[in-house]
């Protein structure tokens, strides 16, 4: 899951620079059309918003739990696919990065999807009890818990 969270992260957190050092032409290549005014701000926005996504699912710490940054990626990539498509369908918005847009968003989030159903699968023949996150490794070197 850490290659497919990885990937994940590095296209909206590449995106959210995209949109924080020039917006008008990230609307221009992914919606064909063109922002000012406050847009040029509010995309600037959505670009902190998307890098912060970014980096909050970045893997560090192989050991802690990802399926927080799982889902929120998730949620995101298939939200994004729908109204990406929504648009797309609708005809007025579409730039010529819109549809390949459409098709990484869509591919990201299936992936997720499986992955995320695949680690649900795992707790469920784990248990629900307390212990069911438990790991019977322990560091190998004093301090390994500290960060």
């Amino acid at each position: 899951m850490n290659h497919l969270l990885t990937l994940t992260a590095a296209i909206e957190a590449a995106t959210g620079l995209a949109l924080m050092a020039v917006p008008a032409v990230v609307v221009r290549l992914l919606l064909g059309g063109e922002i000012s005014g406050a847009g040029i701000p509010l995309g600037r926005v959505a670009g902190f918003g998307l890098f912060a996504l970014g980096m909050a699912c970045w893997p560090g710490d192989r050991t802690a739990n990802a399926a927080p940054a799982l889902r929120g990626m998730l949620a995101y990539n298939s939200l994004t696919t729908l109204y990406l498509l929504y648009l797309g369908i609708g005809g007025a918005w579409g730039g010529p990065l819109l549809w390949p847009a459409v098709v990484v968003h869509g591919v990201l989030s299936l992936l997720l999807a499986r992955q995320w159903r695949l680690g649900n699968m795992g707790h469920q023949e784990r248990g629900s009890g307390p212990n069911r996150h438990a790991t019977s490794e322990r560091p190998t070197e004093p301090g390994a818990l500290i960060n």
